[in-house]
């Protein structure tokens, strides 16, 4: 049942990038390292300020979703009561999600997509390497220690 549940929830994660950027690689500028971000900018497709507005939008809903289907997964589809049976749940949904996001949609998705490719911006690097991966990943994966305590704790109080 978990193994369905991680996949769900992935595919959801998927769902709300693709959601978020459209069919336009520009409404997800924001994903994108400094030197192409500001290489659009010079080539006029677009500006700081409408990026923020996209960025802050996006992730307010990303986390609002992601949050939300985590919470229902663990209190009500697995009716989890106690906190550190839904701590667990939750510190394995956001471990998975975290390492999926790396491997799956920036290696694989991003890494292999001519969608991905902004025009004009083709000779710089976008694509993270393996080391810069592995790095924010375990940086994220000692956030998530923590995240997963906020998600356990409101399983809890519902």
């Amino acid at each position: 049942m978990i193994l369905l549940q991680l996949i769900l929830f992935c595919g959801l994660f998927t769902l709300m990038v693709k959601i978020g950027v459209g069919n336009n690689t520009l409404n997800g500028l924001y994903f994108y390292p400094k030197p192409v971000r500001e290489k659009v900018y010079a080539l006029g497709l677009t500006d700081r300020e409408t990026v923020a507005r996209k960025r802050k939008r996006f992730m307010i809903a990303f986390f609002a979703v992601m949050a939300a289907a985590l919470i229902l997964i663990i209190r009500v589809w697995n009716g989890v009561h106690a906190f550190r049976q839904a701590y667990l749940q939750a510190l394995l949904f956001l471990e998975v999600m975290n390492w999926y996001d790396g491997i799956v949609i920036d290696r694989l998705w991003v890494g292999h997509s001519r969608f991905w490719i902004i025009p004009g911006t083709e000779a710089i690097p976008f694509v993270q390497t393996w080391p810069q991966v592995l790095k924010k990943r375990i940086i994220l994966s000692v956030i998530w220690i923590a995240g997963a305590a906020v998600i356990a704790g409101i399983v809890v109080l519902l």
